[in-house]
């Protein structure tokens, strides 16, 4: 399985985050990403210029009424990205995760499997990177049933303690409760699924549940 790459623009002296806008359908994930939105899922068409949708008559109100729900929509999806590009670029902060997670969210990737923010809280607080820059980022599918969201992202670490750079390409699978909190993210490095075999997923929830024991973070209580 391989990942949908975003691209940096080629007019830009330095790589940034770029959001790939469409008038009419984004680009239609291969079939595994497919089947991770479930059956009856559908492809969104939310993003949209902000240009087409002034176009409308001012006379108009139903439609200007719609437009303005697609605007705060597409911005906080594009919200939630930034935000998780925040952690994932080892910046976290608290106010990140009270405004964006549910505090009995799980997180997984290659390494850990996280419950709660306990565990999942100290897995961005503890990288072991000096650097971590997004190359690029883009949402590939955006749902309301089930509320998800598909992005890819392109990612540059520098190890802290050896100084070498690793690219990791990834797809990340983010699933959110009805007023739009994370309840799960996936960070499907090389677009793979998350191993679970020979004694895998028991390693992964080990890592999750050491990491807290070595590693502080601001406490955050619960609703």
């Amino acid at each position: 399985m391989t990942s949908p790459q975003g691209q940096p623009s080629s007019s830009s002296p330095r790589p940034t985050i770029t959001y790939h806008h469409s008038p009419t359908m984004l680009p239609i994930p291969p079939p595994q990403i497919a089947h991770a939105a479930v059956g009856g899922a559908h492809y969104s068409t939310m993003y949209t210029s902000q240009h087409s949708r002034r176009r409308g008559s001012s006379g108009d109100e139903p439609r200007r009424a719609s437009q303005s729900a697609g605007d705060v929509e597409e911005s906080e999806r594009r919200r939630i990205v930034d935000d998780l590009n925040e952690l994932f670029c080892c910046r976290p902060s608290i106010d990140i995760f009270k405004r964006t997670w549910r505090h009995d969210a799980v997180f997984e990737d290659p390494w850990v499997k996280c419950e709660g923010y306990d565990e999942y809280g100290p897995q961005f607080f503890a990288m072991l990177f000096s650097r971590a820059e997004i190359l690029s980022s883009r949402i590939m599918l955006s749902t309301q049933s089930p509320n998800r969201l598909i992005y890819s992202k392109s990612q540059e670490y520098t190890l802290r303690f050896l100084g070498k750079n690793k690219r990791i390409d990834s797809m990340v699978v983010v699933d959110l409760d009805e007023n739009d909190k994370i309840i799960r993210v996936e960070d499907k490095w090389g677009g793979e699924e998350l191993p679970t075999r020979y004694g895998a997923l028991y390693l992964r929830r080990v890592s999750a549940v050491i990491t807290p024991w070595l590693v502080k973070v601001p406490k955050w209580q619960s609703d």
